[in-house]
């Protein structure tokens, strides 16, 4: 998504006219990491400079340090500010605004059963003019995302053991996003560059907005980004087609809604004058999100607006709103209106 708006930046500026703007990740290839001990063990061999002293050293070897190495993601998923978890900042969510484990779980369940239409339907299918299928080397090809589950079920879910508050908790792996590989890439252009290359555009993004927030209540960025968003147009949060709020927790996805409706966090948090009001669930992640599709961190904010795009495309409709959760307590939000 910041790809998209330094883009648009560009473009402003006139410094761009065409710009291919999106993200990557592979956090299948998350990397297991040496510990700051294994690091400074490292360091002192390196500074050896006979074998008595490389002898020394390697008889001051931490094998319990080398046999316990720092999972990557497990790392690059914590916030470095207040040591929480992406996880447990959900959990923070759920617990300020009550969220029971059931409607966790039910708001996932929910999720697979929309990818799936969505997939059977064509929208998120090879072909349908959104996925492309991937190679591998071998030939063999993934021409669906795999990590929804049509077998999805609130007996299922309810079988999984919380993850991130094992004592305490609802946050469980069936309820969070999953961890995947993707990719999401848009083609924006100036009104020049339409014209020059005889374009025919999607949509247009209208606005922008960042915000941020509390680190251990990071999964509130949509409603602090996008509320400025709403105010700055005059519209309600029902005055648009649709949404999408990426799906990084069911409980962060329903805190959001929460916190609108919760006339205190309005008036403390927003500086509204009362509560926002409840957004029609109908209109919210159409075709599924994150904890169906999984939740490559990089390119998921330019997938939910892509998606969304192509959603008004489809089904003739005008305008939309992608908002997302930033780990540090940030979150980004776009206003799009289609073609």
């Amino acid at each position: 998504m910041q790809a998209i708006d330094s883009s648009i930046s560009n473009i402003l500026a006139g410094r761009s006219s065409l710009v291919l703007a999106g993200g990557v990740d592979a956090l299948s290839r998350a990397p297991l990491l040496y510990s700051d001990k294994m690091v400074l063990w490292f360091s002192e061999l390196a500074a050896t400079k006979s074998a008595s002293q490389r002898i020394a050293v390697f008889s001051r070897l931490p094998f319990k340090s080398l046999l316990a190495p720092v999972i990557g993601i497990m790392k690059g998923l914590t916030d470095p500010m207040v040591g929480l978890l992406m996880g447990q900042t959900a959990e923070n969510l759920a617990y300020r605004f009550g969220i029971t484990r059931e409607q966790m779980d039910a708001f996932s369940v929910e999720s697979h059963r929309k990818v799936a239409r969505a997939q059977d339907e064509g929208h998120l299918a090879f072909g349908g003019g959104e996925v492309e299928a991937l190679y591998e080397a071998n030939g063999k090809t993934h021409p669906l995302d795999d990590g929804v589950r049509r077998d999805a079920s609130m007996q299922g879910l309810a079988k999984l053991k919380p993850f991130f508050d094992r004592k305490y908790g609802n946050v469980t792996p069936g309820n969070s996003s999953q961890i995947t590989d993707g990719a999401a890439w848009l083609l924006l252009a100036s009104e020049d560059a339409l014209k020059r290359f005889d374009l025919k555009p999607m949509g247009r993004i209208v606005d922008s907005e960042w915000a941020g927030l509390d680190p251990a209540h990071m999964g509130l960025g949509p409603v602090h980004a996008a509320t400025p968003l709403l105010k700055r147009h005059g519209l309600g949060l029902n005055d648009l087609d649709y949404w999408e709020i990426n799906e990084a927790f069911a409980a962060q996805v329903l805190g959001c809604l929460a916190a609108w409706n919760d006339e205190e966090y309005c008036r403390e948090e927003l500086g509204l004058d009362g509560a926002l009001g409840s957004l029609d669930q109908e209109k919210l992640n159409v075709d599924g999100g994150a904890i169906a599709l999984g939740h490559p961190v990089g390119a998921s904010g330019a997938r939910i607006v892509l998606h969304l795009l192509k959603t008004l495309q489809r089904t003739g409709k005008k305008k939309g709103l992608a908002s997302i959760c930033i780990g540090g307590g940030l979150g980004g939000a776009m206003l799009v209106e289609a073609a």
